[in-house]
């Protein structure tokens, strides 16, 4: 597919500034590197080397510096394992620590020098542990269906709980359970940081620069075993403090700080926008400095919080549109990020919070293919649909050719968002001369809760409405002729598409689905347990929504998709089984239609292997253009 293209992200700082490890994607399966500071330098990396082929999708500093957690998904499958390495650069001892053998391992944080995980069974249950990396001692904190690990801090432990879309957060400490919030259905409380108990989260003192000393709580903190893992004086210290990220009781998710105590649970707001989502935070281990990523209509804005009065600093100019996966040296003299932007293939870059100055870790950072129709001064399209709801939406457009047509790509969730992010398959689109348009169809995120309930259930058919009003946009704009418009997508965008395709056949010239569901019952009968669980709020119930389901699945329609579709799936998919794409492929065969089915049976839900990568764009940019040679105008419909 043209020149390949490093990509550099997922960095996590070492507690003293000295060193940190990121992922890197040059070939292959993406991996994790080891690298040291020197200043502001970075030395060359150095492998973290794993006795399992698969790509590497997390890597994380223990607290005292001294081990490497690894997150990997064996052939790139959707079921992942823990390992472990020290930091020594000298010691090639690698430990798979989370022994789920027929299940999958999450890798959440570090307490202290214990690893945080969920490790869910076959049950789809998830049980949220403290694991020994130095023998593999597992401690359980919390065992439930959906219930899913998220900082876990000398012996308290913040649980996710809640179906997706009406997601809270309760605060555990042995057989003690107490809701953080008020309730507020239909509400995502998601994320958050346990910071004291009147000390330090784990520093006893030791600053940037120096080896960090780890805080180790006192003995009579961790007493005996309970049912749900290690019992404690709840209150032993009279309060616990947290930071969380949620959504309840607004609009927006903001920030907000809690407390728990004997008489019960305070909150108050930190930082929050009227127009806009907060994206990720992250917390120094001093407490010192609170890093935000604000989400402004699919641009990142970075703000750094001085937390000991609260003080929001002036935000801090971005090298790239986007940001994410932020990390911060234990004193937060140092905040790590990945950055990325349609011409900028991710990178991670350092800053510091109090100079602003910027530190590339590549000297000459990979430059991909350009993509000359996008503008980084230029904001989002606006399309209005049919009942007047306004859709954001990013634009990708020859320039230096002729368009030949147009494909609306539909990005995955549904609650995930298009963002002017690097994208290899755009860049090869249009450069082959099909423009590009990614809205954020009614559902996606970033928009505010209102915004990402509008599809749930039986709504979703006004989100299939949403693709024929894009298609409406790309016609009245002059980006495509009529019938040479074509629809793309992945995971749920891959169902969209389908779905799009049946309810409306005439409007389009072909179609791409990647990983997609084609009958919503089916799905909810082969996915993972946990994930049809979580989903029942959003799509439906597969018992009392069943008739609504069969009504929103592609293949219960197919007799009316009519045009050419290319079907794309990755064997050790668990998320949307294979059989979803070999039901509908199956169906087009014997009703005569024009389907590919490209298999990758070495890869999963991601197709994240490097090759198989270029493999999917180059195919995917022929399916188009031959459809779009080839294409006759079609009748319109109303």
């Amino acid at each position: 597919m043209g020149a390949q293209v490093r990509a550099l992200y997922g960095a996590s700082l070492s507690p003293d500034a000295t060193a940190f490890a990121h992922l890197i994607d040059d070939g292959g399966y993406p991996r994790a590197v080891q690298r040291f500071l020197r200043g502001w330098r970075a030395s060359s990396s150095r492998d973290v080397e794993l006795p399992v082929d698969g790509p590497v999708s997390r890597v994380i500093h223990s607290a005292d510096g001294q081990w490497l957690a690894c997150e990997v998904a064996p052939e790139g499958g959707t079921r992942r394992q823990i390992w472990v390495v020290t930091t020594d650069p000298d010691d090639r001892m690698a430990r798979r620590i989370d022994r789920e053998e027929a299940g999958t391992a999450d890798l959440i944080a570090w307490d202290g020098v214990q690893v945080a995980a969920i490790l869910t069974g076959e049950d789809g249950v998830g049980r949220s542990c403290l694991i020994d990396p130095a023998d593999g001692t597992c401690a359980v904190l919390d065992c439930r269906s959906g219930g899913r690990l998220v900082d876990a801090w000398a012996g308290a432990a913040l649980i996710r709980v809640g179906p997706r879309g009406y997601r809270e957060l309760v605060m555990l400490h042995g057989q003690t359970e107490i809701a953080l919030l008020p309730s507020d259905p239909g509400s995502t409380t998601d994320h958050g940081v346990i910071l004291d108990d009147h000390h330090p989260r784990r520093l006893l003192h030791g600053q940037d620069g120096e080896r960090t000393k780890l805080y180790r709580p006192a003995k009579t903190y961790q007493t005996t075993r309970s049912r749900r893992g290690l019992r404690a004086d709840w209150f032993g210290r009279g309060y616990v403090r947290a930071l969380i990220r949620s959504e309840n009781g607004c609009e927006h998710a903001r920030l907000l700080e809690v407390t728990a105590t004997h008489d019960g649970v305070s909150y108050f707001v930190v930082a929050e926008r009227p127009d806009c989502d907060l994206d990720e935070f992250v917390v120094s281990d001093d407490l010192s400095t609170v890093a935000l990523l604000w989400n402004m209509q699919g641009r990142s804005e970075l703000q750094i919080l001085q937390y000991a009065d609260y003080t929001l600093d002036e935000p801090i100019p971005l090298p790239g549109m986007v940001a994410s996966e932020l990390s911060i040296s234990a004193g937060g003299s140092v905040v790590a990020m990945t950055l990325e932007g349609p011409s900028l293939p991710r990178t991670v870059a350092l800053v510091d919070p109090r100079t602003r100055e910027w530190e590339p870790i590549d000297r000459e950072p990979s430059r991909g293919p350009i993509v000359p129709g996008f503008s980084p001064g230029a904001g989002p399209e606006t399309i209005t649909t049919r009942d007047g709801l306004k859709l954001n939406a990013w634009l990708y457009r020859p320039t230096d050719t002729e368009s030949v047509g147009a494909v609306i790509y539909l990005h995955g969730g549904p609650e995930g968002q298009s963002r002017p992010r690097y994208n290899e398959f755009f860049s090869y689109l249009v450069n082959d001369g099909i423009a590009v348009l990614a809205p954020n169809v009614r559902g996606s995120g970033g928009f505010g809760r209102t915004f990402s309930h509008a599809d749930d259930k039986e709504k979703r058919f006004a989100a299939i409405d949403d693709v024929a009003d894009c298609v409406s946009f790309i016609v009245e704009n002059g980006l495509a002729e009529p019938h040479r418009v074509a629809c793309a997508g992945w995971s749920y965008g891959g169902y969209l598409t389908m779905a799009a395709m049946t309810f409306y056949p005439a409007l389009f010239a072909a179609g791409v689905t990647i990983c997609g569901m084609s009958d919503l019952t089916t799905w909810y009968h082969n996915t993972e347990q946990w994930i049809a669980e979580a989903a029942y709020a959003k799509y439906g119930h597969p018992i009392s929504d069943r008739e609504v389901l069969e009504r929103l699945s592609p293949l219960r329609r197919v007799d009316a998709l009519t045009a050419p579709l290319l079907v794309v799936h990755g064997a050790h998919d668990t998320n949307v089984p294979p059989s979803e794409s070999e039901q509908i492929v199956d169906a087009l065969r014997a009703a005569g239609r024009d389907v590919r089915f490209l298999f990758f049976s070495d890869d999963g839900h991601a197709i994240i292997k490097r090759e198989n990568r270029a493999a999917l764009a180059s195919t995917m940019s022929a399916w188009l253009n031959r459809a779009f040679g080839a294409a006759e105008p079609l009748v319109e419909v109303s």
